[in-house]
Parts: structure tokens; sequence; C-alpha cells
């Protein structure tokens, strides 16, 4: 088999004017030419901060809905999947179809399509933004009981989800702008969005949830109306900063729709929305499957697994550069450049995640009793965390290369392995239970099931999946 540095197929879209002649902006230049450590560094390491404090927002809200009872945290346990996987789609997975796009545009010499893309990508998802929102209006009451909510704990998730989803077109919005930017190799505006969101929220989380000052008392609904003033005023920013002509691109007008770069998008998109999806249902099932033991022990995996969800957004503070550097490089014809960048990326996010599971792993009390005491959820999120966070390394190093491969156009392999996953996780905790087993046996398979993850990608990439032919 050829080497994939030299190898590595391209849509002859891609193929255009190099990015590399004159009157290339800096940024791009400096995505194609600086040395790649010293620049992954610079981009990801800033960028990991910045989506570490938004993951961080969450987590304080869920501290604030922990002091509303074990009834209230295990209603917002399971709307948590759902919101991540909005989450995940909107930002990571369409996303990054976004970021790709502009990324290979700009490489290319394509500067009139880049800023096209801009209004592309909001109307892609918007409307996705738009079917999630229906989706969940109608049917989430279902979705919750299926995950073992009942009685209090389901009105708690449908009190705190009705609200999220009203207004749920917010979070796609914003993460389509975000991604345009980073598409460009601008990681800071982005991140400093969502800093300054942070600094809003945190505060208005419970002032909102417990009533007080002036502020009404909204229970767990108060966090999800916090939430939505945070996107809208997130939204407002990102639009104001493309629009004053500060960024590498402006929203181009007038405004003409094409389905050439809505392919753009959705070629890459569409297909790792299935990754994102799979990951999220294999939470939905293992979270079903746990749920069987009662709802203390569906608070205690709940709890313990948001810090599984913490690994996305690490993974992602190196995968969005990588979305860049690669979908850059690619455009202008630099495969074996792209490909060094992966790698690298693919180590970095395998020490920053394995640290943090191994760590999880000896001191599970220390994350689990941020949220709350009860024993029996203590007893399971520790049980959780000893066994599966040492197999966060793997699922950070799948997670980056996936991002990589989105730069690429390469995701047959990435969305195979998360199915794999899936499998192994899903049907195996079944088969588990069904053979009369414990959460104990239930955990081994779902930290396996990481680690098959991660290791399926990184063959894949190793023994050439970036030079298969794209059709």
């Amino acid at each position: 088999m050829s080497s994939a540095s030299s190898t590595l197929a391209q849509a002859p879209t891609d193929r255009s004017v190099s990015a590399t002649g004159r009157g290339t902006d800096r940024r791009t230049r400096a995505l194609l030419e600086a040395p790649l450590l010293p620049l992954l560094l610079r981009l990801a390491i800033p960028n990991i901060l910045l989506m570490l404090t938004q993951s961080a927002t969450g987590l304080i809200e869920t501290y604030f809905i922990g002091m509303l009872g074990t009834d209230a945290l295990a209603g917002a346990a399971v709307v948590f999947p759902g919101i991540m996987l909005m989450q995940m789609i909107s930002a990571g997975s369409m996303g990054g179809g976004i970021a790709s796009s502009v990324a290979r545009a700009l490489g290319g010499g394509r500067r009139d399509d880049a800023s096209q893309l801009v209004w592309h990508a909001v109307v892609v998802n918007g409307a996705l933004g738009l079917v999630c929102s229906a989706g969940m209006l109608i049917w989430g009451e279902r979705v919750y009981h299926a995950m073992g909510a009942e009685g209090p704990s389901l009105q708690a998730a449908m009190s705190y989800s009705n609200v999220i989803y009203a207004g749920a077109v917010l979070f796609w919005v914003l993460n389509a702008l975000a991604n345009v930017l980073r598409g460009t190799g601008n990681m800071l505006v982005p991140g400093a969005v969502i800093c300054g969101g942070a600094l809003l929220l945190i505060p208005l989380s419970p002032c909102l949830i417990f009533g007080i000052g002036p502020f009404p008392r909204m229970g767990i609904a108060g966090g999800a109306v916090a939430l939505l003033v945070y996107y809208a005023l997130g939204t407002l920013c990102l639009i104001g900063f493309l629009c004053s002509g500060r960024a590498v691109i402006k929203p181009a007008w007038p405004v003409w729709f094409t389905w050439r770069l809505f392919h753009a998008i959705l070629r890459v998109g569409a297909p790792a929305c299935t990754t994102s999806i799979q990951t999220n249902l294999t939470i939905l099932i293992t979270t079903g499957i746990v749920g069987v033991f009662g709802p203390a022990a569906l608070a205690g995996f709940a709890t313990g697994s948001r810090l599984e969800y913490l690994m996305v957004p690490i993974a992602f503070g190196v995968g969005a550069p990588l979305v860049a550097i690669v979908g850059t490089n690619i455009g202008a014809g630099h495969h074996a450049r792209a490909l060094r960048a992966a790698w690298l990326g693919g180590a970095l996010g395998f020490c920053l995640t394995e640290a943090v599971g191994v760590t999880a792993a000896l001191f599970p009390i220390s994350w689990l009793s941020l949220f709350g005491h009860d024993p029996a959820m203590l007893a399971t999120g520790a049980t959780y965390l000893r066994i599966v966070g040492p197999w966060y390394g793997m699922f950070g190093l799948g997670l980056v290369l996936y991002f990589a491969s989105q730069g690429a156009g390469k995701l047959a392999w990435p969305i195979a392995a998360q199915f794999f996953r899936l499998v192994l996780a899903g049907g195996g905790g079944n088969l588990a239970i069904w053979l009369g087993g414990n959460l104990t046996g239930v955990f081994w398979i779902i930290g396996l099931a990481l680690g098959l993850f991660g290791g399926t990608v990184a063959a894949s990439i190793l023994l050439g999946g970036w030079t298969a032919r794209r059709t």
C-alpha cells in the first residue's frame, strides 16, 4: 500500500489555485507554512481552555440543580445527553463540515466561496435546529421515560427540556458562526465569546433557579432560561464581529445560495453527524441500562459519565484547529503536512484525556462529591470512574483523529468505529444484564468500547484510510 502522506486524494474542487500565492492573508499562510507543533499548540491550548470554560458552566449549573434534590439531578441527567448531542452536531459534526469547507476554500484560493459559506452555514444549522426543537418538544417525554425517568424525576426533566428546546435554534446558529471563524484559523474570538458568556451565565443560573434578588424562582427551568440567554447574546456578538470586517472573511452581500456550497458543508458534516448520533445513542442506551438499578444509580452513573462528556471539549479544543490546519493544507495540496498534523494532534489529545481519566480513577469521590452526597450515587459513580476512566485516552485519541478526518473529508472509518463502539457498549451491556450481570460488568464493557473506538480510528489512518478515492 502506498504511503498515506504521498497519495492522499482530494476532491476536484480542492485542487484550485493554491493559497500559497500572492495575496494570501497572514492567518492562512501560517496554517500552510508555520512549524506544525508550535502552530498546533498555539491554536489548541487557548481553545482547550476556552472549551473547558464552556463545559464548566454546565457543570456549575449541575451543581446548583443538585441542590434541588436527587430527583432534579436525575431529571437533568436524562436531558443532558440530548443537549450534548445538539452541541456535538452543531459544533463538532456539522460545525466541522462548516469549518472544513471554509478552510478548504481559503486553502484553494476561493475567498468568494468562503464568504458565501457564512450564509450557507447559518441556513444548514438553523434548519437542523428547528427540526431538533420540534422533535424533542413532541417526543421528549417518551424519550426520558424510556431512559428511566419517572414521577418527580420525569417532571423535572420536562420542565428543563421544554425551555431548552423552545430556543434550541440559538445553539445551532451560534455554533455555525463560531465554526466559520474556526475554519479561518481564528480560535480566539469564538472562545472569547464563550468565556464572556460564562461570566454572565454563572451568576444568572442560580439567580433564576432559586429566585435570588429581583429574579423569579423558576426551579430547574431557571437553569435552562439562563442558558438560552447566554446563547442569544453570544450569537449577536459573533454576527457583529463577522460583519465588522475584522475577520479573514466577511459575510457576502448580495447572498446567492447554490447547491455546490451546501454540498461542500454537507459532504463532510452529514456523515459526521452519524458519529455524534452514535456517541449520544451509546450514552442513552447505557443510561437506560443503568436506570434498571434505580434513580440513585442513574444519578451516580450520569454524574460520573459527565466527565466522559468533558473529554469531548478537550478533544474539540485540539481537533478544531486540526480541521483548519488539515483542511487548508488539503485544499492547497500539502497532503503529507496534513497527515503529520493529524498524528501530532492525536498524540496531544491522548495525553490530555488519559491524564484526566487516570486522575478520576484514582480520586473518583473528589469529582462526584461536587454534585451530591447520596451514598448509592457516590458508589455507582466511583465504580464507573475506576473502571472506565483509564480508557478515556483512547476516546480522546479517536475524537481528535475524527476531527482531523473531517478536515481531510475522510469519515468512513471514524463513522464505522463509532458504530463498533455502539454495538459493543449497547449490545454487550444489555447482554450482561440479561445474563444477570451487575454494574461492574456493564462498566467494563463501556470502557472496552471506548478503546475499540480510538483504536479503530487510529489503525484506519495508519493503514491508509485517507488514501481511498472519493466517490
